[in-house]
């Protein structure tokens, strides 16, 4: 009796584990692809002000290990730093240096420098970096 409560006790164990990689390979999979901005926090000029003609976007590409994505104005790209759902853009990126009129831009990349996590909503859709425990921005798939 003893052995089969011991054995039932290890595959429950062995099961749970099992899910939780899961769970956690699945959220890092599904940030393949790219993702439009529509909310961040901080500026005190409303977001369509910062962009007014173009969003910004990021792109995720996990076989390579990049990211990539436009500012609203200028292209950017560089390592990908995740594991789970941490996530890091301190790394320096290449970026294309045009004139850009606003603030836009340089709310963005200043955002994206303190992002130390992520969550993706249930269904997928929904992509928010968070500082601490304070959601940054908000991105939508695309």
């Amino acid at each position: 009796m003893k052995k089969n409560i011991l054995t039932l006790t290890v595959l429950c164990l062995a099961f749970i584990s099992c899910n939780s990689a899961k769970t956690a390979m699945n959220n890092t999979i599904s940030l393949e692809g790219t993702w439009e901005l529509n909310y961040v926090t901080g500026p005190r000029i409303a977001f369509d002000g910062l962009y007014p003609n173009t969003k910004p976007t990021i792109t995720f590409n996990l076989k390579e290990s990049s990211v990539s994505g436009s500012n609203s104005c200028n292209r950017y790209s560089g390592k990908l730093n995740v594991e789970g759902n941490k996530i890091s853009f301190k790394d320096p990126m290449a970026m294309t240096r045009m004139f850009c009129p606003g603030e836009g831009e340089n709310i963005y990349m200043s955002a994206l420098q303190k992002i130390d996590s992520y969550s993706i909503s249930e269904d997928g859709k929904t992509l928010n970096f968070i500082m601490g425990d304070i959601a940054m921005m908000r991105f939508e798939k695309k």
